[in-house]
């Protein structure tokens, strides 16, 4: 790829917004979960519990993302993401000045998804403006907004040593309000706007059969990517008897390898074929948690973890080179539905892992059947795949309006 041709082909400002809004509504979204290990202490909270909290906001967000998906269509993405933006204010202030009990967090939690949402606007936004063949990478660095949790985990429980994690909540204002000027000041609208599609378009993507394939997959990738990012800090902490600050350093270094290598996913999408690529992402991916079943030492278990989480992250990137090949004229609602698909999976891991450790006494149990997953999903995809080759992608996954032969471009 060159980029030149794909800085050419779409608008640069608006597909950096796009980053930018989904970065720091990311870093909202996932704010609980950072400062979880501060959260606990003052509210004495079980392992259950724990799972709780963090799954709250990945819940509403995956809900959120449904009737939020409709409105870019019929006022535009811009307009929408700076609505989004504003709304998220709202749970900041409640969480900063108001949450005095666990149950007060939890509807905190329920509101913090309104940022989570912001996937579900972000992603069209810097779709649109981008032909078939760019849109691994376009899709990629826009989503690579996701790096926001390496945001949160990293600076929410050191702020929160020195403040409490109820100003940090507070402190989170800041960034938001900055974004909210950059995207009001750069973003666009591409002019190739679809028309409204009715409310019932999302009942029609549903009746395709490829549809629920993509949710299957992305609950996976995204859901596992999202799940664990929000639990890491637990997990360190409860683990390996971490402090709070140590918890928070080794959760940004797996967090920061699914981030940063959602483009690169994406990338080799692109050039390999999103089926081939993602095939090899699952199957690596059920035997990396595989191996967390033996609860490894400290140093075994960070390495990894952070190759699950790059794996996860590539993952993303490569499912979303594909989605736009299957659902041209669908993006929205698909995007929509398979973007809700990907929150519902984060809520389910942190829950999983959460209650079968209160259950178990140890997190194998969760890992070993987030193992068995991957794996299936790498078989599924193998299957369904070799209906997709020839009919709306190439040979492995490629996009076949840039197939001049195997492997070639035009």
């Amino acid at each position: 790829m060159h980029l030149r041709k794909f800085l050419q082909a779409g608008h640069p400002p608006t597909l950096y917004c796009a980053f930018l809004y989904f970065d720091i509504s990311f870093m909202v979204w996932v704010v609980l979960g950072a400062l979880a290990n501060s959260i606990v202490l003052e509210f004495d909270l079980q392992p259950a519990q724990k799972g709780l909290l963090v799954s709250v906001p990945l819940l509403s967000g995956a809900l959120l993302r449904l009737p939020l998906r409709l409105l870019p269509d019929r006022i535009g993405a811009r307009r929408t993401g700076l609505a989004g933006l504003v709304l998220t204010v709202v749970p900041l202030l409640l969480g900063w000045l108001w949450a005095d009990s666990f149950g007060k967090l939890l509807g905190v939690g329920l509101l913090l998804g309104i940022a989570g949402a912001s996937f579900a606007v972000a992603l069209p936004l810097a779709s649109r403006w981008y032909p078939p063949h760019y849109q691994g990478i376009a899709m990629g660095i826009a989503g690579a907004g996701n790096s926001g949790t390496a945001l949160a985990t990293f600076f929410g429980p050191r702020l929160a040593e020195f403040w409490g994690w109820h100003a940090v909540i507070g402190l989170a204002l800041v960034p938001i309000l900055l974004a909210l000027v950059v995207f009001f000041l750069f973003a666009r609208d591409s002019p190739a706007q679809p028309a409204p599609g009715p409310v019932t378009g999302y009942a029609t993507v549903l009746q395709q059969r490829d549809a629920w394939w993509f949710c299957l997959f992305y609950s996976v990738t995204f859901g596992g990517f999202v799940g664990l990012a929000s639990f890491l800090n637990i997990f360190f902490f409860d683990q390996y008897g971490l402090t709070r600050v140590q918890a928070g350093n080794f959760a940004t270094l797996c967090v920061i390898a699914g981030s940063f290598l959602r483009p690169v996913g994406g990338y080799l999408a692109d050039r390999h074929g999103g089926i081939r690529v993602l095939t090899l992402l699952f199957l690596g991916i059920g035997a990396l948690m595989l191996a967390m079943t033996s609860l490894p030492v400290l140093a075994w278990g960070t390495l990894t973890l952070f190759l699950s989480m790059a794996f996860l992250g590539m993952g993303n990137g490569a499912v979303f080179q594909l989605v736009p090949q299957r659902f041209p004229k669908e993006i929205g609602a698909v995007t929509g539905i398979v973007g809700a698909a990907g929150g519902l999976g984060g809520v389910l891991l942190p829950t999983l892992l959460g209650t079968l450790k209160q259950l178990t006494a140890n997190y194998a149990g969760g890992f070993l059947i987030f193992a068995l997953t991957g794996f299936v999903c790498a078989g599924v995809l193998l299957y369904v795949g070799r209906s997709w080759e020839g009919v709306f992608v190439g040979q492995g996954g490629l996009a076949s309006a840039v197939l001049a032969g195997p492997g070639q471009r035009l």
